[in-house]
């Protein structure tokens, strides 16, 4: 066995990032509980009311949640979502009309100070504000029209993981409920325990092509695109492996041209209209020599990783609590301290 697979094994749980992200489970029962009969009540006023669009407001992390919560919003409801750029209010000055809009602003800490701008110019300009946030008593949440906990509790490592998949929790009890389906609100009652499934995963097949790796792509699309960029970005704080998140449908648009004999990309299909696609692409991967490491299917030539199967909805969060596990280890298998990443802080202050 080699040194990055006995690492994976011993599953080391003496760093900050491996002890929260373990918690989600827990966290994410507890929020969905907590936040059950605000949630219900605020989908009825949406339904009520029909705000014409959707616009999400967040930074880092928190914005690749909300790239998810646009996937869920305009496949599930049928409405129009966009990202803002908190630069149009914090540095342009400019305000756009967002007369009978929603802005869902996410953030961990609720106290950047772009995005403080732009909720409060969202607010001027029209918009009802939903802030999901983890510090309750943030400047964020007291912008807030209806705020929804992420009830994630203390979080010390630099690298969010329960706040996000807290995130993407909130996200998609307010789908479940704002478009009455059933099917994902019991598939979200199971997340729980299909979380702490999803924690005993053994990804320990992806340490070699990665250990030594400069550079590599990961890949997804539709609702997996937003983790795809989540998992790209702790590459990053956490393994100083510089991870360029793709979409499925872009790779061929340009992107291939990187791809030599050893490149290696890790993929994730969850089991929805994206997933054929995306599975045949990791397998055209494969064929032209990358290092494919597979999450959620099986291609010639490419290394499968185990998710825990659900509602397509959730497959993006279970497989995202496999891979924090997983880029923990590989952060230690590089000889690196994931609670330490350089140059970075817990808050960023962007202004």
């Amino acid at each position: 066995m080699s040194a990055a697979i006995a690492t994976m094994h011993q599953a080391i749980p003496d760093t900050r990032m491996y002890a929260e992200a373990a918690q989600a489970p827990d966290v994410i029962a507890g929020q969905l509980h907590r936040n059950a009969d605000v949630v219900r009540g605020l989908a009825a006023e949406l339904r009520r009311t029909r705000p014409r669009a959707v616009v999400t407001c967040a930074r880092g992390s928190s914005d690749n949640a909300a790239t998810c919560a646009r996937y869920l919003i305009e496949t599930r409801l049928g409405l129009l979502t966009s990202s803002a750029a908190p630069s149009i209010s914090s540095v342009y000055g400019a305000q756009a009309d967002l007369a009978d809009t929603v802005m869902l602003a996410i953030s961990q800490s609720g106290a950047s100070p772009d995005l403080l701008a732009t909720t409060e110019a969202a607010r001027r300009a029209g918009a009802r504000v939903v802030a999901l946030v983890n510090v309750e008593d943030s400047p964020l949440a007291r912008l807030a029209d209806v705020t929804l906990p992420l009830a994630a509790g203390e979080e010390t490592s630099v690298a969010a993981t329960k706040s996000y998949l807290a995130s993407l929790s909130a996200v998609l009890q307010l789908v479940a409920e704002w478009s009455d389906d059933d099917e994902l609100r019991r598939a979200l009652h199971e997340a729980p325990p299909a979380l702490q499934r999803a924690w005993a995963l053994d990804w320990a097949a992806a340490l070699e092509p990665l250990r030594e790796a400069g550079s590599a792509y990961v890949v997804a699309r539709g609702v997996g695109l937003g983790i795809a960029q989540e998992w790209a970005l702790k590459l990053k704080e956490t393994c100083r492996l510089h991870a360029e998140a793709q979409s499925a449908a872009e790779v061929r648009h340009g992107p291939m041209a990187l791809v030599q004999t050893g490149f290696p990309v890790l993929v994730f299909a969850q089991h929805d209209e994206t997933h054929d696609g995306v599975v045949a692409l990791a397998g055209e991967l494969a064929a032209r020599g990358a290092r494919t490491l597979l999450a959620g299917g099986e291609a010639a030539g490419a290394v499968s990783l185990p998710v825990v199967a659900s509602h397509p909805a959730l497959e993006p969060l279970l497989a995202t609590q496999a891979f924090y596990r997983f880029a923990n280890a590989l952060a230690l298998a590089r000889g690196l301290d994931p609670d330490r990443p350089a140059h970075l802080h817990k808050i960023t202050r962007t202004l």
